[in-house]
């Protein structure tokens, strides 16, 4: 027996073909950039000055990445995002499991008011100055706890945490393991933490993309170069275009010195974005289940 199929209208065409056609787009305008700074910095400097570079490499060359690796701060600036991420993540994801499971708990008195603080603060804040003079009060100023302290929890990550726990971890899994004399404390580490990898592996990325991107924070709390993240090394010569003499020794030829300049941009470009590339495909399957939970139920 053939299965019926089901005729479409012309409007019904219409549709689908106009749907393929935004997505074809959309998707030519996400990846495009992505594609054209890779081909930048794995072409020649003088085809990137000459701007014969469009798509794909044009005389392939690794000098961009010589360069670049045998720039001093760069490494300087690569080791200290490392440390800010990998620090400042494991601070977050703690103080955001400790916030956002008692807040969960329905037998928690005072949780609605608690929550309605941590909303507030979302709404209102005290501002930048207010902010850094609490933070020069605190001794944080010029030290790397200045970037991980002041964002040490994120409210929207705990509200998406709170509705995770709330509608994953049954109640009656509590109450049995209470019967058994098991603590609040060792519930929460022992199985509701366990069970609950996606909610983590969403906070863990969100708060790692914005450690490793955030560049403001240091520019107000840092001024000791030794300090620096990636991002404002990559904003001295990206923004600033402040490309010191020590990357261009060697380069002589006029045409080929501009597009140095050019093919080095490009080239951190591709080096501060690739460690958050080549880690999302291992979260992503928490990542997507994580979002689908914490954020529409409840």
């Amino acid at each position: 027996m053939k299965a019926k199929r089901i005729v479409e209208t012309g409007s019904d065409r219409v549709f689908t073909i106009m749907n393929y056609l935004i997505l074809t787009l959309f998707t030519v305008s996400v990846l495009y950039p992505l594609v054209a700074v890779l081909s930048n910095s794995l072409s020649s400097p003088v085809a990137v000055g000459a701007g014969r570079v469009w798509l794909w490499p044009v005389e392939i060359s690794l000098e961009g990445y010589y360069k670049v690796f045998e720039y001093k701060k760069v490494w300087i600036g690569f080791g200290n995002s490392l440390y800010y991420t990998a620090i400042g993540t494991a601070v977050n994801i703690a103080f955001t499991l400790l916030a956002g499971y008692p807040l969960s708990r329905s037998d928690f008195f005072g949780r609605n008011i608690f929550m309605s603080l941590f909303v507030f603060t979302m709404i209102f804040h005290g501002g930048l100055i207010p902010t850094y003079m609490i933070v020069k009060e605190l001794g944080l100023v010029n030290t790397r706890w200045a970037m991980i302290i002041p964002g040490a929890l994120a409210v929207w990550n705990v509200i998406i945490t709170r509705t995770y726990f709330k509608t994953t971890i049954p109640h009656e899994m509590l109450e049995s393991a209470q019967m058994d004399g098991c603590s609040d404390f060792r519930f929460l580490f022992r199985m509701a933490i366990p069970l609950s990898a996606p909610i983590i592996a969403v906070n863990a990325l969100f708060y790692a993309v914005n450690h490793w991107n955030t560049y403001f924070q240091a520019m107000i709390y840092l001024s000791n170069a030794k300090l620096f993240p990636l991002q404002l090394v990559l904003r001295e010569i990206l923004v600033l275009s402040q490309v010191t003499p020590d990357m261009l020794d060697q380069v002589t030829d006029a045409a080929k010195l501009d597009g140095m300049t050019d093919v080095l941009k490009y080239t951190l470009i591709v080096v501060s974005t690739l460690p958050l590339m080549l880690i999302y495909p291992f979260v992503q399957k928490h990542f997507v289940k994580g979002m689908m939970i914490g954020s529409l139920k409840g």
